[in-house]
C-alpha cells in the first residue's frame, strides 16, 4: 500500500509540473497583450485561473482517457466502480484539486477513513478508485 500512495504522489507531482508549464506558456503568450493594454491587474486573478486550469486538466484527462500524464507514466488508472468513467465522475472526484488545501483535507479524510482501500474521500463520493495496471 505504501508504494501505491507513493506512485499517486509522484503522479500528482508530474501533473503539477505539466500544469505549471502550461501556465508559464499562457503567461508568455498573454503578457505582451497585458502589457500593451496596461491591464496588469488581471495578473491578480492568475491564481484563480491556475485553479480552473488544474480542474479542467484533471476532468478532461480522466473523463476522456481515465488517466492523466502522471498517472499514465506510473501505470495508474481511474476506474468507476459501477459504470464507465465519465466527465461527471471526473469532476466530482477532482473538485478538491481546484486549490491544494482542499486536496490535503480530502486525502487526510480518506486516509484516516475506516475503509480498507484508503481512497481519497471524493473517490468514495464519486464511486471511483485508482487501480495499478501491471
Amino acid at each position: 500500500m505504501q508504494g501505491y500512495w507513493g506512485k499517486r504522489t509522484v503522479a500528482l507531482i508530474i501533473d503539477a509540473i505539466f500544469i505549471t508549464l502550461l501556465m508559464w506558456a499562457l503567461t508568455a503568450i498573454l503578457y505582451p497583450l497585458i502589457a500593451f493594454t496596461n491591464l496588469y491587474y488581471i495578473l491578480n486573478f492568475w491564481f484563480i485561473l491556475w485553479g480552473f486550469l488544474t480542474l479542467a486538466y484533471f476532468v478532461y484527462m480522466e473523463g476522456k482517457w481515465s488517466t492523466t500524464l502522471g498517472k499514465g507514466l506510473l501505470k495508474l488508472k481511474v476506474q468507476a466502480i459501477q459504470e464507465d468513467m465519465n466527465y461527471q465522475k471526473a469532476l466530482m472526484r477532482n473538485l478538491s484539486k481546484f486549490l491544494w488545501l482542499p486536496l490535503l483535507v480530502d486525502v487526510a479524510i480518506g486516509f484516516k477513513g475506516a475503509k480498507a482501500n484508503k481512497q481519497r474521500y471524493l473517490d468514495d463520493f464519486a464511486n471511483t478508485r485508482i487501480v495499478l495496471l501491471e
